[in-house]
């Protein structure tokens, strides 16, 4: 199964020692041939998208604001690199994809490799938890309108939507458990908050960017027809 995650920066996605010379982003101390300097602001936004991937309106406004204003001098920082800022203005989200020239010499974007960016492939379970998410976050807004925040989900009405798939394990202590686990891993891709007091996490607006709806919905058909035609026990 092709990974979902692949043209996308996810962020926690490591980009390892991002040019470490003085060449990766332009400092004060280093002006570019034009003595041209880059404002500190810009450079604060590129460095945060570098490090994380990502750009939330809700969570950093001052630096989403940057990006969304100079969008087209961080398109230029980081075209050496084989990055492009994306927005999503209406969700206000920020983000980082793999530049169009990576794929240039390759017959299928799956094949490439990038010397900053450390792949991260999901699970099947994680994938799996993904789709019923991603489902959650679409009907909310349906409900509420495209970029309304607080897509909130409790464990108890979730795990009964995994366990439909995956099959009860016989404890119920054993599949809440799987299904935080499944939840820590999905978190670490900034897909889903932590886990709060109340058993409940929120469903990040990235979701809709990090994953193919139509491979989404074959994978969720896919194990609905496992299921029904798994044989009873009697």
């Amino acid at each position: 199964m092709s990974n979902f995650f692949d043209n996308q920066i996810t962020p926690t996605t490591s980009i390892t020692e991002v040019v470490s010379e003085a060449a990766a982003l332009p400092t004060e101390t280093n002006p570019d041939t034009t003595g041209h300097y880059t404002p500190q602001q810009i450079k604060s936004a590129t460095q945060e998208l570098l490090k994380f991937g990502l750009l939330e309106m809700e969570r950093k406004p001052k630096l989403y604001q940057t990006a969304l204003t100079h969008q087209q001098t961080i398109n230029t920082i980081l075209e050496p690199l084989d990055l492009k800022l994306k927005i999503d203005d209406i969700r206000g989200l920020a983000f980082l994809v793999i530049g169009e020239g990576m794929f240039a010499d390759n017959e299928a974007e799956n094949e490439w490799s990038h010397p900053l960016i450390r792949r991260q492939r999901l699970t099947l379970e994680q994938t799996l938890l993904l789709a019923i998410l991603r489902q959650h976050f679409i009907a909310h807004e349906q409900e509420s309108g495209v970029g309304a925040a607080g897509a909130i989900i409790d464990i108890d009405e979730l795990k009964p939507q995994l366990l439909t798939y995956l099959g009860e394990s016989g404890s119920d202590s054993r599949d809440e458990k799987r299904l935080r686990n499944l939840l820590e891993k999905l978190e670490t891709h900034g897909v889903v908050s932590e886990i709060n007091e109340k058993a409940q996490i929120t469903i990040r607006p990235i979701i809709t960017h990090l994953a193919n709806p139509e491979t989404l919905k074959l994978l969720l058909q896919h194990f609905k027809q496992l299921t029904s035609n798994k044989p009873e026990h009697g």
